[in-house]
C-alpha cells in the first residue's frame, strides 16, 4: 500500500511539473511583450534591506537620475533598499520606472515608484534574470547581499562563455567592492580560474557620475540590442 501509494504522489509531482511549465512561459510571454515597448534601460542592482538614510540609498537615487538624463529608462528588480532608490531617482528624473518583482516570503513587496504599467510579478528567479539581460543595454550594481552576488557573476558568465553579447557592467563603490576585486585577482586570476582579459568584463568606480560615463563611453562604438 506504502510502495503504490509513493507511486501515485510520485506521478502526481510529475504532473504538477508539467503544468508549471505554462506558467514559465506566461512569465515569459508577459515580460517580452512588456519590455519590448520601453526602449533602451540600464538594470540597476543592488540591497533591498538598505534604508533611505544610508549613503548608499542617495547614490542611488543620483544614479537613476543620471541614467535618465543620459537617455535610458531604469530597471531594477522592483522591491524595497536601493531597488526603490533607483526607481525613485528614475521618477524624479521623468524617466522609464521599470520593476521586475519577485515573490519572496519575507523582504521584496513593490516600491512605490514603479510606472504602474511597468511592474511585472515573477514566481521564478531564472525567469526574471532573463529579462534583466536580455532588455538592459547594462548593470550598474550597487552594494547588495546575495542576490546581488547571483545578478552580477550571472551576467558576468554569460558573456565569458559569449552566451550573450557584451555589455557594460559597472560596479560603483570601491570601498565595498575592493575586497571581491582583490580576491578575484590574487585567487582566481592566480590559480589560473580565470582569463586576463575576464577582468575587463567589468569595470569598479567611486560615483554616480563615472558610472553612467562608462555606460555613455560603452556605446560610443556599439549599437543598442537585445540579448539572447
Amino acid at each position: 500500500m506504502k510502495k503504490g501509494q509513493n507511486l501515485k504522489n510520485w506521478h502526481e509531482i510529475k504532473a504538477n511539473d508539467s503544468w508549471a511549465l505554462f506558467k514559465i512561459m506566461s512569465e515569459f510571454v508577459e515580460g517580452y511583450e512588456t519590455m519590448a515597448k520601453i526602449g533602451p534601460c540600464i538594470s540597476v542592482f543592488g540591497s533591498a534591506r538598505t534604508q533611505e538614510d544610508h549613503p548608499h540609498y542617495q547614490m542611488a537615487v543620483e544614479v537613476a537620475e543620471r541614467i535618465v538624463d543620459a537617455g535610458y529608462g531604469v530597471i531594477t528588480g522592483g522591491g524595497p533598499g536601493l531597488m526603490e532608490a533607483a526607481n525613485r531617482g528614475a521618477k524624479n528624473a521623468l524617466g522609464v520606472s521599470v520593476g521586475l518583482n519577485i515573490d519572496l516570503p519575507f523582504e521584496q513587496f513593490p516600491n512605490p515608484y514603479i510606472d504602474n504599467d511597468k511592474l511585472i510579478n515573477f514566481q521564478y528567479f531564472f525567469v526574471r534574470k532573463v529579462i534583466f539581460v536580455k532588455y538592459a543595454q547594462g548593470f550598474i550594481v550597487m552594494p547588495g547581499g546575495f542576490g546581488t552576488l547571483d545578478e552580477l557573476f550571472e551576467a558576468i558568465t554569460l558573456i565569458q562563455t559569449n552566451k550573450i553579447s557584451r555589455f557594460p557592467i559597472v560596479l560603483v563603490g570601491k570601498s565595498f567592492w575592493g575586497g571581491l576585486m582583490d580576491w578575484i585577482q590574487d585567487t582566481l586570476l592566480r590559480e589560473a580560474y580565470i582569463s586576463d582579459e575576464d577582468l575587463f568584463l567589468f569595470e569598479l568606480v567611486d560615483t554616480p557620475e563615472e558610472a553612467v560615463a562608462k555606460i555613455n563611453e560603452f556605446y560610443t562604438t556599439e549599437n543598442f540590442r537585445p540579448n539572447f
